[in-house]
């Protein structure tokens, strides 16, 4: 039995742990140039192994970058072979509702608490396989701070981390004769959910295609603040309506849901220009005061 490589099964998680090595790399080659300043003894050596240093260090990221591709093209070759060979059943999202609606099958949402929050199946069970990273550690901090600075605070995109107790919670819940239908937002997560739940001894496990976010409104009776599509979006693009879901939303909507996004961006705009002349005023300010 193979185990899962978790790292991978999420790529904006395994990016912004790439992002934060070579980031650590950076800030390390700089300290060090910053020494041999400071002492006023920069040698030829020196430099020659500072660069050294930083080459073994971008070396070991594509090492690391490439492990975890030949990791995810291993535990997508199992998936397959799972739906192949029938141990896990598909379902498109409009079958999965006729299957909760008609046999009362259960439906696990594996997806983490930031999507579940916004909307769920009506009926579902949660148990995340990742959930969002709380830890106010140092290391989770500067994640989340490199994750932020490199497209985090538009995407609105979380640090996750694994669930230690997902398979004892499911456990909790549902023998392992249950005929359980499986789904996150976009249907990665939660094939690596189903192969967990094989691996356990589940024998009558079904996965959505596509996850959630590929529902009709018709399709699965929802609950929650907003369209499963949107669950799963964030950041600066969600409240600006700049992603393909909210596009997608506003073909559907017209041009009242257009508008509310329109006036953002005006909002959004005067409020920069505000701030560049307010900053312009203060610099004038402070040019006078130290004139006089």
């Amino acid at each position: 039995m193979e185990s899962l490589s978790f790292p991978i099964l999420n790529p904006l998680l395994a990016s912004g742990s790439s992002l934060y090595r070579k980031q650590s790399s950076r800030v390390t080659s700089s300290m060090s140039s910053s020494v041999s300043f400071a002492t006023g003894r920069t040698s030829l050596s020196t430099v020659r192994r500072s660069r050294v240093g930083v080459v073994k260090m971008q070396a070991v990221d594509e090492d690391i970058d490439l492990k975890q591709m030949r990791d995810m093209a291993a535990a997508k070759k199992r998936w397959d072979g799972l739906l192949r060979e029938g141990k896990v059943k598909l379902l498109t999202p409009r079958e999965a509702g006729y299957a909760i609606q008609l046999s009362n099958k259960p439906l696990l949402d594996v997806r983490p608490s930031s999507e579940r929050n916004k909307a769920w199946v009506k009926g579902s069970d949660w148990v995340p396989i990742f959930d969002n990273e709380d830890n106010l550690d140092a290391g989770t901090l500067s994640k989340k701070v490199t994750s932020f600075a490199m497209g985090g605070w538009w995407s609105g995109t979380p640090i996750l981390s694994f669930n230690k107790l997902f398979l004892s919670k499911v456990e909790e819940k549902f023998p392992k004769e249950t005929e359980l239908i499986v789904a996150c937002q976009k249907g990665l997560r939660s094939l690596a959910a189903c192969e967990l739940l094989i691996n356990a001894g589940y024998q009558n496990i079904f996965w959505v295609q596509g996850g959630l976010e590929s529902a009709e409104d018709e399709d699965l009776v929802t609950e929650g603040s907003q369209p499963l599509k949107l669950a799963g979006i964030g950041g600066f693009s969600e409240f600006l309506g700049w992603t393909d879901q909210q596009r997608a939303q506003a073909a559907k909507e017209g041009w009242g849901y257009r508008l509310v996004f329109t006036a953002r961006l005006f909002g959004v705009i005067l409020a920069a220009d505000a701030l560049f002349l307010g900053a312009q005023q203060l610099g004038h300010y402070i040019q006078e005061l130290r004139g006089h």
